[in-house]
């Protein structure tokens, strides 16, 4: 019951925004590539975008579903506050037109949680049926990146000359060189201001110190 409506909305979303979007560019698509881009654009961005506002919702609410997960990954659960609060700006920003900067973020912000996602399964050991949705949906992301239209586009910059490849060589030097300092200045054991104890980061995990070194879950959904 739950997915027809949810397949009815998204449908419902994707054939509004089709019709809408006749007023925000310059006429409606001409031809069948047109109108098939159009589609194929619209029907990506209503599925991430939906995504992104349901699943913000789920995380502000902190419902079992997500607390299990989260918790099954090893993840603190304040997290859930931290990334569900971008996520319906997020939506909002792929849907709503023009602010073409707003969106290049809103798009690199979905595409990094739901990389992130399918990576933490992936190395949690979990079966491809656990990642494979969020790689999905990173796949509908960059879809959706590349089928905006026009008026969902920063502006081309001018051409510009092709600069001296000294240019990129002492940029990558620098960075080796803050690398190898990075790694002679290693800081050693715990930071100062905090205790050689047992600490809890947040309901339901616990983080491994010296006097306890194995890093363990403890949490109400897994006793």
């Amino acid at each position: 019951m739950n997915a027809a409506i949810t397949i009815i909305l998204i449908a419902a979303a994707t054939v509004a925004a089709l019709l809408t979007s006749r007023h925000e560019e310059d006429g409606s698509p001409q031809g069948r590539t047109a109108w098939l881009r159009a589609t194929v654009y619209w029907l990506s961005t209503i599925l991430v975008a939906f995504e992104m506002a349901a699943g913000g919702l789920w995380d502000l609410l902190r419902i079992e579903y997500v607390r299990v997960v989260l918790t099954h990954l090893g993840y603190p659960l304040f997290l859930l506050y931290i990334i569900g609060v971008p996520r319906i700006p997020c939506a909002l920003a792929l849907l709503a037109p023009r602010f073409p900067r707003l969106k290049e973020w809103a798009y690199a912000g979905a595409f990094f949680n739901y990389a992130g996602a399918a990576a933490s399964h992936l190395l949690a050991g979990d079966r491809g049926s656990q990642w494979i949705g969020p790689l999905i949906l990173a796949v509908f992301t960059i879809v959706s990146w590349t089928l905006r239209p026009a008026s969902r586009r920063l502006p081309r910059p001018a051409p510009a000359k092709e600069p001296p490849m000294i240019t990129w060589c002492v940029p990558a030097l620098i960075v080796a060189a803050m690398l190898v300092i990075a790694f002679i200045t290693l800081p050693k054991g715990a930071p100062p201001n905090m205790s050689s104890r047992l600490r809890v980061d947040g309901p339901g995990l616990s983080v491994a110190t010296e006097s306890n070194p194995q890093k363990y879950l403890s949490s109400p959904l897994t006793t």
